[in-house]
């Protein structure tokens, strides 16, 4: 027995040292570059591609077995051009786990890989002949070919990896898609089952659609189960650079501990942090150069800079059931117009597949502008059904604090409550709210039907609001300065946000302030479908008077508009001074306005301007001129033989002509209000004329004809012609005294005449008489 064990065991070694020589053998004399041309031969043969071999091939067996490729290339299918191509490669599987019957990859390592793949119109790829579905579209392949191409599952367990210098292209020939990922590099520690690897992950990507320029680099530890489908990353690093989309400068940095476990549908994530920033371009903006990192950021006034983070320290989710911790989300937009800065909380979020609840969502806003600062908290508990897509804030608090120089006491605060419901399948939002609003106490119900296209339903009731605390300051008018303005383009009406406007409702405000021009009692129905825009009625009452009327604007081209108003009983002293801060009128009565416009700027609706307005006033003046005392003083020349052809003087803000009534009705046409029926009249003055208010050119050119008269039935009188000219800002008044000098003349040649029929008549009479005796 012990002599078989022995020879068994001499036998056995024999063998083993036969191997061993044999194997010494075949790694002394086989060299695998004598068979290139074999291999290059068959891949000819069998996949119709030209294979490359223009560096050495070299095996390993002991302690690894391997293999390593250098200049590497392959051309596409039936051409010359280059497919793919790898300056170096190399490959090892440890020797020892081998004699075990288990396969454990030491090392995969590839450098300078390159590849084009391409998808035809009809649907093929240039690499389909390779997978063995040459002339197949995907959707032509057999289930039991993709069962096959799938191949049985793989038990991984690699010490290592390296990718250098990858780079890898795709391009749609169909929809001209193109995807490009440059300088790919990869490091893994060692990638096997339920065993933690670390892993070094920097690529650059490139896409035209969408349109993305982005580097990216990830660290993080791996640790993965392919049998039971559970994922690990753990300490996540990722930090991602470059542009996407209209966005520029953009930064991404992403970290914490993210797990999965797709068998069970489970998903958490500890410690997650996301931040973003970048510079967002406006359509047809111009390129804007900021350092999102730190404050300095060329604006354009076409680009916006904004900065993200959001801070889940406990997020879970299973296919019953989610929820999380202290969720918040926060963001800073810096833009032309002003700052914000947005805060978004959710204490606590827990539900499952059909329903939610947030114990108590809260977002604050932070608004700072060159002249005012607003101050926005949002709170309510959220609740929802995911089924149903149905959404409820049932006890919403809107509280506002707004600054500024121009408010009352430079601050006011104010708060409102109600609900908003959200049915989102029916594409539905109902609001309700009341409370304080700034300075103002409303009572709003809002109904929203479609997101796309929203058609809106209100009723709003407002106590009082002055607009003017929040409109940005006035600059000075041009009459302020002698120095013409620089002639700069004229900015068009931009009414395209009418076009999109779907509404239907009412506004109602106790008292309104807005542009200086003061309203109680404003009612606004408002309908608006298509960029037709319907308000009627117009009505409110001001200045001691009231309005009523309706205002129409077509947007859906060339802007038009179309305006009825009637102003009863109203003070256009206070009215004028304050809509347009003129000075010229006193008086109270009625104005009727009925006109039409269209164009592209402000100059272009004023030049455009037809239809007709009238004046009805009563008990007033019109201010830069006393018409009865220059006629008295023109009398009295006259009365001493001499006096002047003509005067001209500018308006004198201390003189002003007093009138009983003042009556005119204006016809305009192309920004052109023509009047030939003026009807002025004091005790002793009376006033009649014709000319025109030219509202395109702000400027009047008119002819007026006054009289003084003996009595004050309006009898008699000498009648002066008073010439009224230039721009609004700069009205000259002149007197004609010759016109006055010939009234007067002819007035005394019709007295003579007078004088002397009367005298004839009588002298005819008593000869009459003595004929008759």
């Amino acid at each position: 027995m012990n002599k078989i064990l022995k020879y068994g065991l001499l036998g056995t070694g024999a063998l083993v040292g036969i191997g061993v020589a044999g194997v010494a053998y075949v790694v002394a004399t086989f060299n695998p570059n004598d068979y290139k041309a074999q291999i290059i031969k068959a891949v000819k043969d069998s996949k119709q591609r030209n294979l490359r071999l223009d560096g050495d091939i070299k095996l390993s067996f002991y302690p690894n077995i391997g293999a390593s490729l250098s200049k590497v290339s392959l051309s596409e299918f039936r051409n010359d051009k280059e497919f793919a191509a790898i300056e170096s490669a190399r490959v090892s599987l440890a020797l020892m786990p081998l004699l075990r019957k288990q396969v454990v990859v030491d090392e995969v390592a590839v450098s300078g890989l390159k590849a084009k793949l391409v998808m035809h119109k009809d649907g093929t790829t240039n690499i389909d002949d390779l997978l063995g579905q040459a002339g197949q579209k995907p959707e032509q392949q057999k289930p039991e070919q993709q069962k096959k191409a799938a191949g049985p599952s793989v038990k991984f367990d690699i010490a290592s990896v390296s990718l250098e210098k990858t780079n890898l292209s795709y391009r749609d020939e169909g929809s001209g898609a193109q995807y490009a990922i440059r300088d790919l590099n990869l490091k893994t520690g060692r990638i096997a089952i339920g065993v933690p690897g670390k892993i070094e992950f920097s690529a650059g990507i490139q896409t035209n659609q969408p349109k993305l320029d982005i580097n990216t680099r990830l660290k993080t530890t791996l640790t993965f189960d392919l049998d039971k489908q559970k994922y690990q990353l753990q300490g996540l690093e990722l930090q991602a650079s470059g542009s996407a989309l209209d966005i520029s400068n953009l930064k991404v940095t992403a970290s914490g501990d993210v797990s999965a476990d797709l068998a069970t549908q489970e998903f958490a994530a500890k410690k997650f942090a996301l931040n973003a920033s970048g510079v967002k371009l406006k359509e047809n903006g111009v390129s804007a150069s900021a350092n999102v990192s730190g404050a300095n950021v060329k604006q354009s006034g076409q680009s916006y800079k904004f900065e993200a983070t959001l801070d889940a320290p406990s997020l879970s989710l299973t296919k019953d059931k989610y929820s999380g911790d202290k969720l918040t989300l926060n963001a800073k937009l810096d833009a032309a117009f002003g700052n914000i800065v947005a805060s978004l909380s959710l204490p606590g979020v827990e539900g499952n597949a059909q329903s939610f609840k947030v114990s108590a969502l809260s977002l604050d806003l932070d608004v700072k502008q060159p002249e005012q600062a607003f101050k926005v908290k949002l709170s309510s508990p959220l609740s929802g059904n995911i089924k149903t897509q149905q959404f409820n804030l049932n006890n919403l608090s809107v509280a506002v604090t707004a600054t500024g120089d121009k408010l009352p006491n430079k601050s006011v605060s104010s708060e409102m409550k109600g609900s908003v419901q959200v049915d989102a399948l029916k594409q539905n939002v109902q609001a309700n709210l009341a409370g304080g609003l700034l300075q103002s106490q409303i009572k709003a119900k809002v109904d929203v039907k479609g997101f796309a296209d929203p058609a809106i339903k209100f009723d709003v009731d407002v106590d009082q609001f002055d607009a003017d605390l929040y409109l940005p300051k006035a600059h000075a008018s041009a009459a302020a300065s002698a120095v013409p303005k620089s002639k700069e383009p004229e900015q068009a009406l931009d009414l395209s946000a009418l076009r999109t406007l779907n509404l239907d409702g009412s506004l109602r405000i106790g008292s309104l302030k807005v542009m200086n021009v003061k309203s109680t009692q404003l009612r606004m129905d408002v309908t608006a479908l298509h960029g037709l825009v319907n308000i009627n009625p117009l009505s409110a009452k001001l200045y001691q008077g009231s309005m009523n009327g309706s205002l129409s604007v077509n947007a859906q081209a060339t802007p038009s508009i179309a305006i009825i108003q009637n102003l009863n009983g109203v003070n256009v002293a206070p009215l004028a001074k304050d809509a347009a801060n003129l000075d010229m009128l006193e008086g109270k009565g009625n104005i009727g306005v009925n006109l039409t416009s269209h164009g592209n700027t402000v100059s272009a609706m004023k030049k455009a301007l037809n239809g007709n307005f009238s004046l009805n006033l009563a008990d007033g003046a019109i201010k830069g001129i006393d018409i009865d005392k220059k006629l008295r003083a023109a009398q009295a020349l006259l009365s001493k033989g001499g006096g002047a052809t003509s005067e001209t003087q500018s308006a004198n803000k201390d003189e002003k002509t007093a009138f009983k009534e003042f009556k005119a009705t204006f016809k305009v046409t192309n920004g052109v209000a023509h009047n030939d029926d003026l009807s002025l009249r004091s005790e002793l003055v009376r006033v009649s004329g014709a000319g025109d208010i030219n509202i395109g050119n702000d400027s009047i050119d008119y002819v007026a004809k006054a009289t003084i008269t003996k009595t004050p039935d309006g009898k008699g009188g000498l009648t002066v012609p008073l010439h009224i000219s230039g721009p609004y800002t700069g009205l000259k008044y002149t007197l004609d005294y010759g016109a006055m000098v010939k009234d007067a003349v002819k007035q005394k040649v019709e007295s003579k005449k007078e004088e002397f029929k009367a005298k004839a008549q009588e002298q005819l009479k008593e000869k009459l008489k003595g004929l008759f005796k």
